[in-house]
């Protein structure tokens, strides 16, 4: 769907965008084809995609993948989509929160997520996901270039912090590309970026551990440039905590932006104990 193309359905329809709902329309075919290719899709996969907005990208899911499951949350766009592919046999469509339906629907072992997701909900919905009972097999979502930054982010970096971990715990970032803000229509204010993330073949903690992980990150990033050790005291007794940064070979006086991924996950195995 070109650019021609989205202002005239736009103007014909009577649909006036909502800014609270993030809809900025990629409509750059180049950028659409390079998103398809990074989510690997085929015959045999199943693809949730959240926010399909007017369509392109659900255009191309299915034609590749074996049946896609696409959320809408505005209903004006809801029927829209519901006419334009009324006759796509491998295509659901939801008209739905996707933040009420993910905690109601946990289980996505074996599905792909490929998604232009709204600004402001990518976050909290890549973290949905990716603490669901059974999270996807691959996550690829465009979103704003600066939490793209976030996520991928080494530690001891700026960007480094609670989501990179939290999606880290149980996936591996595998790509990120830029798409420039006249990719989209109305253009956002700021770049996008497309990030690619697989999980983990080998998981870092049992599952019973994960919300302990959770508490040790978002405690210890709750004032960034205090030491993490005293921001930890809060919640876990001080010989416990001493015990287990010996053993995660952290100094006491650590910041968490210097702690890596696998230095918080060995924390939360030693601090259950």
């Amino acid at each position: 769907m070109k650019l021609s193309e989205i202002k005239l359905l736009l103007a014909q329809r009577g649909l006036k965008l909502t800014k609270s709902l993030g809809q900025n329309f990629l409509h750059d075919q180049n950028q659409l084809r390079r998103i398809l290719r990074a989510a690997e899709v085929g015959p045999a996969d199943k693809v949730l995609e959240i926010g399909p907005g007017l369509g392109p990208l659900t255009a191309l899911l299915v034609e590749q993948a074996g049946a896609v499951l696409a959320i809408e949350k505005d209903r004006r766009l809801f029927d829209y989509l519901a006419q334009r592919f009324s006759t796509v046999s491998n295509l659901k469509l939801i008209h739905a929160d996707a933040f009420q339906y993910l905690r109601e629907n946990r289980r996505w072992g074996g599905w792909k997520l490929a998604a232009n997701l709204p600004y402001s909900v990518a976050s909290p919905l890549l973290v949905e996901l990716a603490q669901a009972a059974e999270p996807p097999d691959r996550l690829t979502a465009t979103l704003q270039l600066e939490v793209a930054q976030r996520i991928a982010a080494p530690a001891g970096s700026e960007h480094y912090g609670v989501l990179g971990l939290l999606l880290g715990l149980r996936y591996q970032s595998r790509d990120w590309f830029k798409i420039p803000a006249s990719c989209f229509f109305p253009a956002p204010g700021v770049d996008s970026a497309c990030v690619v993330l697989a999980r983990r073949t080998e998981p870092l903690l049992p599952p019973p551990l994960h919300a302990t992980f959770t508490k040790l990150v978002k405690r210890g990033f709750s004032q960034r440039r205090k030491m993490m050790f005293k921001l930890l005291k809060q919640d876990w007794p001080q010989d416990a905590l001493r015990r287990a940064f010996a053993q995660a070979g952290l100094a006491p006086q650590t910041r968490a932006e210097d702690a890596s991924l696998e230095q918080f996950a060995l924390l939360a195995q030693i601090v259950s104990q």
